[in-house]
């Protein structure tokens, strides 16, 4: 851990530790898994490094979380991607903080509204396996259950302010949307 430090100024940890939910000691950790994702000397992670990650080689959303928490919006990380990303997907995140993520996450097509094409996309990925997937009318019948559910002002899609309501009535949303240190 030692060397991790003097790579960090302690200027740099206190801002760290202000602007994410980590203490120092965190913060040198992630510090040292973020270097560890690379063998090259360089301050950026592609995307293919970042997917290195277990979790997030797990996930359905690897990418899209990647593309998302990226500065540059290519999945490329700098270490500061990387805090922030680890730091919403934290125990010590609130929920709305995780909630407002996982819409940027499911908002494939970047218009503030999760759409049919949104949630088509959402749906195939959670639902795709190598010996099953769902038919387009099993897809289409989860989009209108998911619309009559959840689309409160019945406009075809959902607002984030729909989208949180949802997650509000989810115990288990924030246990579930969560990446370890």
């Amino acid at each position: 851990m030692g060397a991790a430090k003097s790579q960090l100024t302690d200027q740099q940890l206190q801002d760290y530790q202000d602007l994410t939910y980590f203490t120092k000691k965190e913060v040198l950790y992630a510090y040292q898994k973020f270097e560890a994702l690379s063998t090259k000397n360089s301050s950026i992670r592609t995307l293919e490094e970042m997917k290195n990650i277990p979790e997030l080689k797990a996930n359905p959303f690897g990418d899209r979380i990647c593309k998302v928490f990226s500065s540059t919006q290519d999945g490329n990380c700098t270490f500061e991607d990387y805090l922030d990303m680890m730091s919403v997907f934290s125990d010590a995140a609130p929920k709305s903080v995780k909630a407002e993520h996982a819409f940027r996450i499911f908002d494939f097509d970047g218009d503030d509204m999760l759409g049919t094409a949104d949630l088509r996309q959402v749906i195939t990925a959670l639902t795709k396996t190598r010996e099953h997937s769902l038919t387009e009318e099993e897809i289409k019948q989860l989009i209108q259950y998911v619309l009559a559910e959840a689309d409160l002002d019945d406009d075809g899609s959902l607002s984030f302010a729909e989208f949180e309501h949802i997650i509000e009535k989810s115990s288990d949303f924030s246990k579930t949307f969560r990446i370890h240190l």
